[in-house]
């Protein structure tokens, strides 16, 4: 189960990355569209790089793991109910669901709360 979360840690923080920096210009769109500021934007940004960053040094420091994953999780809530707020068809919400059950099972595996 820890390599399975372990290949999830990867996948999660390669997600961050990738839409955080290689599509920088959808997130601008993305944030104006749910009416939020370029401060709430850069704020989320920079605490979903830094969680990425810490997911994948917990790769070698297990005890880096459980909480990023947590903080993680709940951002993707935010995520999801903003696309609620602006009735985004359910395709757009998909990337953030399922950041959001990967970290919840990379949270439960590093809590040993699944084996």
């Amino acid at each position: 189960m820890e390599l399975i979360a372990t290949i999830a840690q990867l996948i999660i923080a390669l997600s961050i990355v990738i839409v955080w920096v290689f599509r920088w210009e959808n997130i601008v769109n993305e944030f104006k569209e749910y009416g939020l500021s370029d401060l709430t934007r850069n704020c989320v940004g920079a605490t979903k790089i830094a969680l990425s960053t810490l997911l994948v040094a917990g790769i070698w420091y297990d005890k880096l793991v459980a909480v990023p994953a947590l903080i993680m999780a709940f951002l993707m809530i935010c995520a999801q109910l903003a696309h609620i707020k602006v009735k985004n068809p359910f395709h757009k919400y998909l990337p953030s669901l399922l950041l959001l059950v990967l970290s919840l099972f990379v949270a439960a595996v590093h809590l040993k709360l699944i084996n």
